[in-house]
């Protein structure tokens, strides 16, 4: 088993728990998710080849779709107090 596996299998135990925390508790792990999960994907896809990285994209941006909807509304200048579900 690869480091980069390893490190795959940590992140997604880290966020499920994480998933289980208080919604007040969950941003100061949900961050550093947030910003690990990009290199995470390429350290898998460089050792495990393109399709391990895309299933790994599908998943992140299936966990993380609520936060990346805010983020990107922010960013566009957009009301983010309401988002669309």
């Amino acid at each position: 088993m690869t480091a980069s596996l390893i490190a795959g299998i940590v992140w997604v135990v880290v966020a499920t728990f994480t998933a289980m925390l208080p919604i007040r508790r969950q941003g100061w792990t949900g961050l550093p998710l947030l910003a690990a999960a990009p290199v995470l994907i390429v350290w898998l896809s460089i050792d495990h080849g393109w399709w391990l990285g895309a299933f790994a994209v599908f998943a992140f941006l299936s966990m993380f779709r609520r936060p990346l909807i805010y983020l990107i509304r922010k960013a566009a200048g957009l009301p983010t107090e309401e988002i669309p579900r």
